[in-house]
Formats: structure tokens, C-alpha cells, sequence
């Protein structure tokens, strides 16, 4: 059931009018391994499926580890907020981080406080499980939960954002940033098809609409997961 239908409703209507800007997620570090489509050819790429969230815990997807480097000292959730610091924030003891610049592409919001910036799963846990994740082992959720072979599976954004579209699916929550609409689309896409999770119908037709109008010359890059 849909939580927020006004936003929805508000930002499904933005498909009728061009964005200002092309979304296009940055290419992972193996950039051999990417694959390039248009967001039209990569929607026609999922499997359309019932979504089933039943049974769905977040403590089965173990998160945060410690990260690409566990030498650092430094969570997945620290590196990915110095990865895409906008300006680099000084690193303590025990990783603490202070100072630093983040620009939250949800809702165009420039933070400075570590307290106000977080990391997002761009398909949230919940909707993971309920597109097969529930038939994962332990491991590879554990390795979706902290994945950082892709930028669009992780995000640094505002704490406010993170909480408001809590585990809401694409048809029912999409960024307030009307420039942040199509690369939150592509990331979407792009994040369901490396990890081959499925769509459901609704979800489904929301990707094709804004394929078919604001976000058609979007570009999504693939990496997948084996």
C-alpha cells in the first residue's frame, strides 16, 4: 500500500517534464565489467515476479562489516561517507570522522554535520528480500547489505531523507530533488539488475513511465554480481 501517494502522485507527474540534466550513475572501478544501456533496454532486461517481504528481519543482511580495507579501521559505512565526501573530512582514531562535506543527491542538501549524513541502500533491504534475497545465503546478503563494486548501491545522503523513505519501494517513495529522479531510477535499476532481483508489476509500470518520458535518455551501468 502506498504511504505517501501525494509524493507520488507529485512525482510520477514530473515524467511529462524534461529534466535539466542526463542521470548517469559513475562507472565502477572494473569498468571491463560494465554493461551499457539506455534505462529503456535495462528495464526490458527484469524479471517481472510477485514481490514477498514475508519473514523479512534487517539483521539478514549483517551490515555494517568491515568494509574493502579492514586495515583501516573504517566501516563500509565510513567508506562509503569518504568516498563520496564532496570535501574530505579528517579521520580519527577508530575511524571517527569530523569536518568533511556531503551533498545528498535525494534532496540536493549540502551537510557538514557527520551526524546529519548517513548511508542508504538505494533498494532497501526489505524490498531485496521481497525480489529474492529471500533465498539467499547468509554471505551474499551480507555482501549486497555492504556492496561497494558499484555506486549506485550505496548512497551518502541526509538522515532526513534516509528516514522518510525508510524501506518504501520506487512506487511509493522517490527523491524530492527533481534532478536527483532519474539517476535514483537508473541506481534502482542498475542495483536490481547486478544483483538479478525481480520487479513487480506496479513497480514495473512506474520504470517504464518515466522511461517513456523524462528519464528516456538515462543511462544505466551494470556490474553484475555472479
Amino acid at each position: 500500500m502506498t504511504k505517501n501517494p501525494g509524493r507520488t502522485i507529485a512525482a510520477l507527474s514530473l515524467a511529462l517534464v524534461p529534466l535539466l540534466t542526463t542521470a548517469v550513475s559513475a562507472p565502477p572501478a572494473s569498468a571491463s565489467s560494465v554493461e551499457v544501456f539506455q534505462l529503456e533496454d535495462a528495464i526490458s532486461l527484469l524479471v517481472e515476479a510477485d514481490e514477498n517481504r514475508a519473514g523479512y528481519t534487517a539483521t539478514a543482511f549483517p551490515h555494517w562489516n568491515a568494509g574493502k580495507d579492514p586495515a583501516d579501521g573504517c566501516s563500509t559505512r565510513e567508506e562509503v561517507l569518504l568516498a563520496e565526501a564532496v570535501e574530505e573530512p579528517d579521520v580519527s582514531a577508530g575511524c571517527s570522522l569530523s569536518g568533511g562535506r556531503w551533498v545528498s543527491y535525494y534532496d540536493n542538501q549540502s551537510v557538514t554535520k557527520r551526524s546529519s549524513v548517513t548511508v542508504d541502500h538505494v533498494v532497501p533491504l526489505a524490498e531485496t528480500w521481497g525480489s529474492g534475497g529471500s533465498a539467499w545465503s547468509a554471505d551474499r546478503r551480507e555482501a549486497y547489505a555492504n556492496d561497494q563494486g558499484s555506486p549506485a548501491t550505496l548512497a551518502a545522503v541526509t538522515v532526513r531523507a534516509e528516514r522518510e523513505k525508510a524501506e518504501q519501494d520506487i512506487k511509493e517513495w522517490l527523491p524530492t530533488e527533481t534532478a536527483g529522479i532519474c539517476r535514483y531510477i537508473g541506481d534502482w535499476v542498475g542495483t536490481k539488475l547486478r544483483w538479478n532481483l525481480t520487479v513487480d508489476k506496479e513497480e514495473m509500470e512506474v520504470l517504464k513511465l518515466f522511461a517513456d518520458n523524462s528519464c528516456e535518455t538515462t543511462v544505466v551501468l551494470v556490474n553484475r554480481v555472479p
